[in-house]
């Protein structure tokens, strides 16, 4: 069952002498269950392309499916809703709100969706990250490594 397509994904910044080719017709699928990894030099793309299978950021032209949906016919709003249930991206640096603890952080998806907390799952996800004395420092209280 295929999970994720791509299809002739092109996304270039900027214009005439400053412009920018990050993708150039970029084509391929994802079934369930199958690990891919995206390799290249650096400013080849590969974020550029993860953001926009992410949602996060739109092509120039082309198309994403996700579970046969085509992400980017949606709205802002219907997007922004997507992304915070259905994609979950790990920066390399972590983007986490600076005025928000460890705990408002993890739970701040939850809380846009009114959606309860479910604080075994909490509390195991803080165990498993080392961060359950932690859950109420700030982002800079804590170590970048």
């Amino acid at each position: 069952m295929e999970i994720l397509k791509v299809q002739n994904l092109t996304k270039i910044y900027g214009k005439e002498e400053s412009k920018v080719v990050a993708l150039d017709n970029v084509s391929f699928s994802v079934e369930k269950g199958e690990f891919v990894a995206i390799v290249g030099a650096s400013g080849s793309g590969k974020s550029t392309l993860l953001h926009i299978i992410g949602g996060v950021d739109r092509p120039t032209s082309g198309k994403v499916y996700i579970d046969g949906k085509d992400i980017f016919s949606f709205n802002d709003d219907k997007l922004a809703i997507f992304r915070r249930r259905q994609v979950g991206l790990i920066y390399q640096f972590y983007n986490l709100i600076p005025i928000l603890n460890v705990e408002e952080n993890i739970t701040l998806p939850l809380s846009l969706d009114n959606r309860e907390i479910n604080r075994e799952k909490l509390d195991e996800m803080l165990n498993i990250l080392g961060l359950q004395n932690r859950r109420k420092h700030l982002p800079n209280e804590l170590s970048g490594g």
